[in-house]
């Protein structure tokens, strides 16, 4: 795991953008349980900072969640929201926008990148090149039906 959270820190940084630290921002309130274990139900975030993207030598490796770290799926890494959440990520300089479902924690280190992408999401978000990119991240809520490990 410690492997596998250094190369997913490390990855594509090939450029750093000068940004303030990730902050929490409120939105307007939704009526659902809370995705993040510290806020209030009915409480909506939105979140500014740098997303990064998974590197494919961790490919099958296991996330925290149990499940198996997919290129091709749309998931992600956060801190604190709760697996299962699907987010918006957003890059703020293009405007582009994707949905992913969060199934690992991280990123840790840097604390302005707030989240880590799978390669297919990175590559939504025409991301690759960049490697670190300022984004927003919305949460939606919590996805139907969550996956389980067998």
């Amino acid at each position: 795991m410690a492997l596998f959270l250094a190369v997913a820190l490390n990855v594509g940084c090939q450029r750093e953008c000068a940004t303030a630290p990730a902050a929490y921002a409120p939105a307007p309130a939704h009526g659902a349980e809370s995705p993040i274990a510290s806020e209030p139900p009915g409480e909506r975030r939105v979140l500014e900072g740098r997303a990064t993207y998974y590197s494919d030598a961790l490919a099958g490796n296991r996330t925290a969640n149990g499940e198996r770290y997919n290129p091709r799926a749309m998931t992600a890494a956060h801190r604190t929201l709760k697996f299962g959440t699907q987010v918006r990520v957003t890059r703020r300089d293009t405007g582009s926008s994707v949905v992913v479902r969060i199934n690992d924690r991280g990123p840790f280190g840097d604390r302005r990148r707030i989240i880590d992408l799978s390669r297919a999401a990175a590559q939504e978000l025409g991301m690759m090149r960049a490697g670190v990119v300022d984004v927003s991240v919305e949460v939606l809520g919590r996805s139907e039906a969550e996956w389980t490990p067998h």
